[in-house]
């Protein structure tokens, strides 16, 4: 049974169940996921164009 755990976990966070959300299922903690986050693919465009329409993006260092 614990052998599907990590794929069951990593489907999840995969398919955009929040972290908070998946730990609480899976009964453990948010920084306990953290051993599945190589596995998570593809999220980062997509965070990217939530926050800029969110604006909680940072703006960039200005040069100099």
């Amino acid at each position: 049974m614990y052998d599907n755990r990590p794929t069951r976990l990593t489907k999840w966070l995969n398919a955009g169940i929040p972290p908070t959300q998946v730990a609480q299922c899976a009964g453990n903690s948010v920084p306990m996921l953290a051993t599945y986050a190589r596995s998570v693919e593809g999220r980062l465009p997509d965070l990217k164009r939530r926050l800029e329409a969110a604006g909680d993006l940072p703006e960039p260092p200005a040069p100099g």
